[in-house]
């Protein structure tokens, strides 16, 4: 099992804390891990990506020069990385503030992060961690379906809910709302 995630998005949107929270859960489990953060000149409003890569076995290098798995928390960064996923990618893309009107190459997940993030956790901040929670149920689903009957397992909403206990630790006061975003994005998956 191996898995190339990129996500991406403004800066101030966590971006970088979501890459640092699914290495994290890779940890959780055992699996080897990689994570490359990349931001612009300006943090805040400016482009921002990390990529995670999480395998079974060693992994060769820690780039993604085509992702398995993007998660796009807005529509410049889903349009700047879309071309570069593979055909059977899984691309969750936030659909709070990206249209649905476009053809891509790989048909997204539209999955409300900011509207959920916004209403069921009342903190617009814990987007990014509503995004991985959907990433992680959509992983396990695409994994059953394409590995059905192998004991290579990909990432666990236990491991994810585990790694956020360990990314917050010294904020502890996050913990809580962080773990309820990440249950509302895994939830939101049917």
């Amino acid at each position: 099992m191996q898995n190339e995630i990129v996500i991406t998005g403004f800066g101030g949107q966590g971006v970088l804390l979501a890459g640092t929270l699914i290495a994290q859960a890779a940890i959780e489990q055992g699996l080897h891990t990689t994570w490359v953060p990349s931001y612009g000149a300006e943090m805040r409003g400016g482009t921002a990506n990390s990529t995670v890569v999480v395998s079974s076995d060693e992994i060769g290098s820690p780039l993604a020069f085509n992702p398995d798995a993007l998660i796009a928390l807005n529509e410049p960064s889903l349009n700047k990385f879309i071309s570069r996923v593979i055909d059977n990618a899984i691309v969750i893309a936030n659909s709070s503030i990206i249209p649905q009107n476009t053809e891509y190459k790989v048909k997204p997940y539209f999955i409300p992060v900011t509207d959920i993030a916004d209403k069921e956790i009342k903190n617009l901040r814990t987007a990014n961690t509503v995004a991985v929670g959907t990433l992680i149920r959509v992983l396990e689903l695409h994994h059953f379906n394409v590995q059905q009957n192998t004991d290579k397992k990909g990432l666990t909403l236990k491991s994810v809910l585990s790694a956020c206990e360990k990314i917050f630790a010294s904020k502890p006061q996050l913990i809580e709302i962080n773990k309820k975003a990440i249950q509302a994005g895994y939830d939101f998956i049917k």
